[in-house]
């Protein structure tokens, strides 16, 4: 099996970088033109999302034995899906290297490299596929965070498809992020004297670097997109204009300099 798992591993890796060239071909949305490859990042990574989120919740329905066992119950086509995320991982920090500074991509590449860390034992080993499925889960969060961040790019804030995007994020967040975050941390917890020392140091390492970039992310969005979106009273003597006014990070920011929510 482990065989098959990098063959897919490959063959996704492939495909993603297939579509991160591929897309340097169709034309960037004008009001995205600043950031053409960020765009093109985000669609990638919005495609990823669609097919593992969703593909993970079908999974966990169909065959709920890989919740009741996540180390040894799974169907064939559980490791598919993981492989083909691990896959994208590689295909996504391979794009940030050529086209980013590592001083700029630092975060987000220690993030993929705890993640493809951790969904490569299941495809190594052909265990722990459910656990590796269970996680999978945060992508349905992460397609919510990628459109708004689309929204961001093409400048659609704030507007009612924004203002839903924003409230999907935040929703799905709790819902498909930190609840799997804390079953999977409580599971690690009970069912340590299962898993060899060394899993679950990684495990544990790779969940809590998750939760907390969740957690922090999760804040910086409530904050950036409902706090200070409310109506406030005007301040004597200052004058607010629509340009000093955008939803981006938590930071009112001018429109010609807008930062981007994290990618996960």
């Amino acid at each position: 099996m482990a065989s098959s798992g990098l063959l897919v591993t490959g063959a996704s890796f492939a495909a993603f970088r297939g579509m991160h060239w591929g897309l340097q071909l169709l034309p960037t949305p004008r009001s995205a033109a600043q950031d053409r490859w960020k765009w093109r990042n985000i669609c990638v990574s919005l495609v990823h999302s669609l097919l593992t989120g969703p593909g993970a919740l079908l999974g966990l329905s169909l065959y709920p034995q890989m919740a009741a066992d996540p180390i040894h119950g799974h169907p064939p086509w559980a490791l598919v899906l993981v492989a083909v995320s691990v896959g994208y991982f590689l295909a996504d920090g391979a794009d940030m290297l050529w086209n980013q500074t590592l001083g700029q991509a630092w975060d987000l590449l220690c993030h993929h490299l705890v993640v493809v860390s951790c969904l490569s034992i299941a495809i190594l080993s052909d265990h722990y596929v459910g656990f590796s499925v269970v996680s999978l889960l945060l992508e349905l969060n992460s397609a919510c965070l990628h459109l708004r961040t689309l929204l961001l790019l093409s400048r659609q804030a704030p507007s009612l498809a924004f203002s839903v995007a924003s409230w999907a994020t935040l929703a799905t967040l709790a819902l498909f992020r930190l609840v799997p975050l804390g079953w999977l941390s409580l599971w690690l917890i009970r069912q340590h004297h299962q898993v060899p020392p060394a899993l679950v140091v990684l495990a544990g390492t790779g969940l809590v670097t998750v939760s907390i970039m969740s957690i922090t992310l999760g804040v910086r969005i409530l904050v950036s997109d409902v706090l200070r979106s409310q109506p406030r009273s005007p301040i004597p003597g200052h004058k607010e204009t629509r340009d000093t006014r955008t939803y981006c990070d938590g930071e009112p920011v001018t429109r010609d300099d807008f930062t981007l929510s994290p990618k996960n």
